[in-house]
């Protein structure tokens, strides 16, 4: 009598957060800080963190020391230049076939969530009070489009009126985003800050005059859960993926 013993699942595919790069020390603690939290959700698997620019390892060498297959999660708030250039091109050659990218992280209700959270422990009361949501900026459309989406939603979070700026590019940036509601008679209006983490844009944002600005998003659980959601959707390749080519490239190890 032959005994057919039962197939070992494969691992799943590595979660390899990219972040943007900085020099700020508090921006990589606090991006290493949120790929910590992750990791926590989702003991059973494998997560590890690169970075695009100026802090090792970088995309190339995380790869290098990474067997199998691996979903590649880019740690931005919006379909930038990064997303959806600089990112494919790193990818491509040997490792092109392992691994999938996902979806950057905004827009998202979940971050809509964590901004609130930081716009209160800043010390914005609840109520219509507006806010103005500053963000890096960007010349891409699509980058613009999904940060004036992010607005809606943190507007639709808040039943408050969000205004969306640019600390680069077209658009009004924050400080002309305040001027123009205290025009209209609105004179405590808070900043949320739609960064991830310290650095160069956070320092800028400091010197605006306003008495609530709030923190990065930095590693609230929202952000943590959200980037599972977006491993979740690259395990079938991007969004335009179904589900079940997800559940299949996640649940196989990507054979």
């Amino acid at each position: 009598m032959t005994t057919t013993l039962p197939r070992t699942a494969p691992p799943a595919p590595t979660l390899l957060a990219l972040a943007h790069g900085t020099r700020d020390e508090e921006g990589i603690r606090v991006v290493r800080e949120l790929t910590a939290r992750v990791r926590r959700l989702r003991p059973g698997t494998r997560v590890e963190l690169a970075w695009l620019g100026l802090v090792k390892p970088t995309v190339s060498e995380a790869l290098a020391r990474l067997p199998g297959p691996v979903v590649a999660v880019p740690l931005l708030l919006a379909r930038g230049y990064h997303v959806r250039t600089d990112i494919p091109a790193l990818l491509t050659g040997p490792d092109a076939a392992r691994v999938r990218v996902a979806p950057a992280l905004g827009p998202s209700p979940r971050l809509a969530e964590a901004a609130a959270a930081q716009l209160a422990r800043a010390g914005r009361p609840p109520g219509p009070t507006p806010v103005v949501l500053a963000a890096a900026g960007s010349a891409d459309p699509h980058a613009r489009t999904d940060t004036l989406h992010s607005a809606h939603l943190l507007a639709s979070h808040l039943n408050a009126p969000v205004t969306p700026a640019f600390l680069g590019g077209p658009g009004p940036d924050p400080a002309t985003a305040l001027a123009t509601w205290r025009t209209r008679g609105h004179h405590d209006v808070a900043v949320a800050s739609h960064l991830l983490a310290p650095g160069f844009f956070m320092n800028r944002l400091r010197e605006l005059e306003t008495r609530r600005l709030s923190e990065p998003l930095g590693p609230h659980e929202a952000v943590a859960e959200l980037v599972w959601e977006r491993y979740d959707a690259g395990c079938g390749g991007g969004e335009r993926s179904g589900r079940r080519a997800a559940h299949h490239f996640c649940q196989t190890g990507g054979a």
